[in-house]
């Protein structure tokens, strides 16, 4: 079976739990093949925690899910050295950090100390105690979760966090029928508790290297690249998306062409992941804000404002 096909088995196979959210379901799919980590923003109830167990299950891989409070500790997350009086030596005591896929459950409760106990392991798949760096297994993918309306007793993502994930999505409510197929799906019991496993690590790791032989032109590189620096020319952007935001915007449009059976990346691809990859990269000013600007209508603007390359064959190189 080709693997993109498996890329499609893992997304029906957790649309058995997450009723009516299929393209939220890719995107967090595409971005465990791209080696990236997922921003969940939503309110209680819709099924961020659910998403994420579902998508441990159908790749068979080991999951923690690690609730953060004011109180978890850096050394909760990443592990640490404890001395053993039998050998005399320092011995490292792994921390929840160690798994497959890691639930950084309402993230923003913990204060930026313990936050930034996640930094290492996010960029470099590795965390580092006394001076000895331990390896993450593989695949290896953060998935937070925060709610957007709740502040009292949160602490903000700060920038260098933000731009560590791939991408930020929202599962948002079902409409009234996906509503009352829910009810019924869930009737009995949880059909979580019945999931079976579709794929392995084996092939996440496999598709993860895959993607990157996927051929991107250079008109398209060049695309990318014009539609990231101009967030950072908007009038009322303080900080636009930095260059890591171009690099994952090309990783994620060749994993989204790889989805669909491609071996090169269209303009179509890198639009429709362009949102979800860069608009929580932006900072806007307070003005903006007030009129009730958003990041998203910025980057809507950009994309009507900015040519589309057209004429190259891609199917050919």
């Amino acid at each position: 079976m080709e693997k993109q096909n498996v890329i499609s088995l893992i997304v029906d196979n957790i649309e058995k739990v997450i009723i009516g959210k299929r393209k939220v379901i890719e995107r967090v799919v595409i971005s465990l093949i791209c080696e990236g980590h997922v921003l969940i923003e939503d309110v209680p109830g819709v099924g961020k925690t659910t998403l994420i167990s579902a998508l441990s299950k159908s790749i068979s891989a080991s999951y923690n899910r690690i609730q953060f409070t004011p109180d978890v500790m850096p050394s909760d997350i990443t592990g640490f050295s404890m001395y053993n009086p039998k050998s005399q030596e320092f011995e490292y005591k792994s921390g929840s950090i160690m798994s497959n896929i890691i639930l950084a459950d309402e993230i923003n409760r913990t204060p930026p100390k313990t936050q930034s106990s996640l930094l290492e392991a996010m960029e470099e798949g590795q965390v580092t105690i006394d001076g000895n760096t331990y390896k993450l297994p593989r695949p290896f993918s953060v998935f937070a979760t925060q709610n957007p309306i709740e502040y009292l007793g949160t602490y903000p993502l700060p920038e260098a966090q933000l731009d560590r994930f791939i991408m930020k999505v929202s599962v948002g409510y079902p409409d009234q029928k996906e509503e009352e197929f829910i009810l019924r799906t869930y009737n009995l019991e949880s059909p979580l508790a019945q999931l079976k496993g579709v794929a392995t690590k084996e092939d996440i790791v496999e598709m993860q290297q895959e993607i990157k032989l996927i051929y991107i032109s250079d008109e398209i590189r060049r695309y990318i690249v014009q539609l990231v620096s101009k967030t950072r020319k908007e009038q009322d952007v303080v900080l636009g998306a930095s260059p890591r935001g171009s690099l994952f915007l090309m990783s994620a449009s060749k994993a989204w062409a790889y989805y669909k059976g491609r071996h090169f990346v269209t303009p179509d691809d890198v639009q429709e992941l362009y949102l979800p990859v860069i608009a929580h990269r932006i900072t806007l000013r307070q003005e903006a804000k007030l009129k009730e600007i958003t990041p998203e209508y910025i980057l809507r603007k950009i994309l009507r404002e900015t040519e589309v390359p057209t004429g190259v064959n891609n199917e050919e190189k």
